[in-house]
């Protein structure tokens, strides 16, 4: 489905902004929106930071865009949605990366207690040092 029609689909109305932010998540990764920003202001004329975070908000809450906040760092923002996936984090540089759920079954739903809950998520992040950061410590 085309940025355009997916807007739609949700309710949005389609702006400028909203494509470019859409295109800038396409394209991967796991972004804070200082870099978001740049990358959209590549592409459009102006945009404010302002302006970006609420084109973030209105896509998250739409469930184009998810935001994740690993501990102790910025809210970071990526396309990747609905599909209950997890994160790693390096320790030492930041770097996020995206772990599959189990394939076939999600076990992480299905808590001991749920304390009446209906659950639909589960939000797990892995922590470590990434390989760039591994070889930096040994050399």
């Amino acid at each position: 489905m085309r940025a355009e029609e997916e807007l739609r689909s949700r309710g949005l109305r389609v702006t400028r902004p909203r494509l470019a932010v859409l295109e800038v998540l396409a394209r991967g990764g796991h972004l804070g929106v200082d870099d978001i920003a740049r990358q959209v202001r590549d592409r459009i004329d102006s945009v404010s930071t302002q302006a970006v975070y609420d084109v973030l908000n209105a896509l998250t809450r739409a469930g184009l865009a998810r935001r994740i906040e690993p501990a102790g760092g910025a809210a970071r923002y990526e396309r990747r949605t609905g599909d209950n996936h997890h994160h790693v984090v390096c320790r030492r540089c930041g770097v996020v990366g995206d772990i599959d759920c189990t394939v076939g079954a999600a076990p992480c739903l299905e808590p001991g207690a749920d304390h009446g809950f209906v659950i639909d998520e589960a939000e797990v992040t892995f922590w470590g040092l990434c390989p760039d950061c591994q070889q930096r410590a040994a050399g």
